[in-house]
């Protein structure tokens, strides 16, 4: 199997399913229990969250573990301090994670706005700008599109909202960015921050919240008290110590890591403009995750080239796995053109995949678009 779809979700480290047996097998012990077994336990998953705010440069404050991004998200969302009529900002382009939690705000009442997105899938900043007042409560920009792989500069977004919105909570979500581009939370200026495991080799069912020093964020979940509060329930302490063991070895050989990427990405741009001409672009190469390339093809549908390369054991994806059941909205905000509209194939890679898998999909792409898509190479 080809498996170019790693921004959906990526194959668990073979470290991990040991760190998940023994934690689930021999080391089982609830965290809240008071004998060493658990207390023994519960430094293991300190650890762990030392390690990633380590990882992320973080200033003063806490790390929550949550059972997803998409549960961190929500709890930002729906859990940050917010006044009546209070303005709440997030971009046309985010995750549904947070999409949806701002349009279920405002069906509450809240003034919420849309940041309008480049071609590319970057915040507009002139639209931010915009939008910007001392009635904002809360700002959501996600670091890196899981759509396109553009990057958003969160340290100049941040600077712009302190600016004119000095009362305004700043939220990115992290998720396509943790472990693959370097993260210092310092410099970026954000108080708060998502990240999840399954999107670094980990198991799925883990995420984390960054919480910076004096931000408050009223729960969702009650309870026990875990998590110092913020977030009730018995930990997953398989899971956790397993996205410990996935971050440690992404950020051993992170740098060779990148460059797979960043090389595979490159060399599957050369193949496509050497062999269908016609084939957009989308992802900005000069300002980009290193795993990621989106591409609008001609005269076919994105469903159409994802189920015939399927038939071939190669799997891609057409946007956020998320949201692949309807009408993705991300497509309308692209302004393509009719005959590319369709076509949007996102290509997504680990340091498990080879160039040599490349030179595979791009010969079953042009077989696919001569038989299906009218396609004729200049």
């Amino acid at each position: 199997m080809i498996y170019f779809d790693n921004a959906a979700t990526t194959k668990m480290y073979a470290e991990c399913e040991e760190v998940l047996r023994h934690f689930c097998t021999e080391e089982y012990f609830n965290p809240s229990a008071l004998y060493a077994n658990s207390t023994k336990v519960t430094n293991e998953i300190n650890r762990v969250r030392e390690e990633l705010l380590n990882t992320l440069h973080a200033p003063q404050g806490e790390l929550i573990f949550t059972g997803s991004g998409t549960e961190a998200d929500n709890m930002v969302m729906f859990g940050t301090k917010k006044w009546k009529n209070a303005r709440i900002i997030v971009s046309e382009g985010e995750h549904d994670a947070i999409y949806n939690s701002a349009l279920e705000l405002k069906q509450q009442g809240y003034d919420v706005q849309f940041v309008s997105i480049t071609k590319s899938g970057a915040v507009d900043i002139e639209s931010l700008k915009s939008l910007l007042n001392e009635n904002v409560a809360l700002v959501s920009i996600m670091h890196i599109s899981n759509e396109t792989g553009a990057i958003n500069d969160l340290q100049k977004i941040s600077k712009l909202i302190r600016a004119n919105s000095p009362k305004a909570i700043i939220h990115s979500d992290g998720v396509q960015a943790f472990g693959k581009i370097d993260i210092n939370l310092r410099a970026l200026g954000v108080d708060l921050y998502t990240i999840s495991g399954h999107k670094i080799h980990a198991p799925k069912g883990v995420g984390a919240l960054f919480i910076k020093k004096g931000v408050f964020v009223r729960p969702l979940i009650f309870g026990g008290g875990q998590e110092k509060g913020y977030r009730s329930s018995t930990e997953n302490v398989a899971g956790i110590c397993a996205f410990g063991v996935a971050n440690a070895m992404g950020q051993s050989k992170f740098a060779t890591n990148y460059s797979t990427k960043r090389e595979i990405v490159e060399y599957l741009v050369a193949k496509l403009r050497e062999n269908i001409p016609s084939a957009q672009i989308i992802t900005p190469l000069e300002n980009c995750a290193p795993n990621i390339l989106t591409v609008a093809f001609e005269n076919i549908r994105g469903e159409v080239l994802l189920h015939i390369l399927e038939k071939d054991n190669i799997l891609v994806g057409i946007g956020s796995a998320c949201s692949s059941h309807k009408e993705s909205r991300f497509k309308k905000l692209l302004a393509l053109d009719d005959r590319h509209r369709d076509g949007i194939v996102r290509f997504s890679f680990s340091q498990f995949n080879t160039i040599e898998e490349v030179d595979i999909v791009v010969e079953k792409i042009v077989s696919a678009l001569n038989e299906f898509g009218n396609f004729v190479r200049v």
